[in-house]
């Protein structure tokens, strides 16, 4: 049974940093690209980074570069995204997913994705 496990989140002041994970089991993490979603309160699910399974390429939304970083450990089955320099609008429930098909321009569209963790809260306020 495929199943994603996102953890990590909480309450961060701006500028800080957080560190969250998403755990696979059920399925080699390294074969499927993984995406990372956010979800603001009366928002939709926007994409916020992925990771393909082919080459390790990496991808972002235009509002996290240089900020927000995803890295993929092998050995743990889990898909990490670091986010640093937070802001108040980074504030979401964070969502990772499986993308079964090949990562594409179209990695930031949540209808590629075919499986999803249950969220996890990142609350950035002073």
């Amino acid at each position: 049974q495929v199943q994603l496990v996102e953890s990590g989140g909480g309450l961060v002041q701006p500028g800080g940093s957080l560190r969250l994970s998403c755990a696979a089991s059920g399925f080699t993490l390294r074969y499927f690209g993984i995406g990372w979603f956010r979800q603001a309160p009366g928002k939709e699910r926007e994409g916020v980074s992925c990771i393909s399974s082919s080459d390790g390429r990496t991808y972002y939304a235009d509002s996290v570069k240089g900020r927000f970083t995803i890295s993929r450990d092998n050995a743990k089955n889990t898909v990490y995204l670091q986010m640093n320099s937070l802001k108040p609008e980074d504030t979401a429930v964070y969502y990772c997913a499986v993308d079964k098909g090949p990562t594409g321009p179209e990695w930031y569209d949540p209808d590629e994705y075919d499986y999803w963790g249950q969220g996890t809260q990142v609350t950035v306020s002073s």
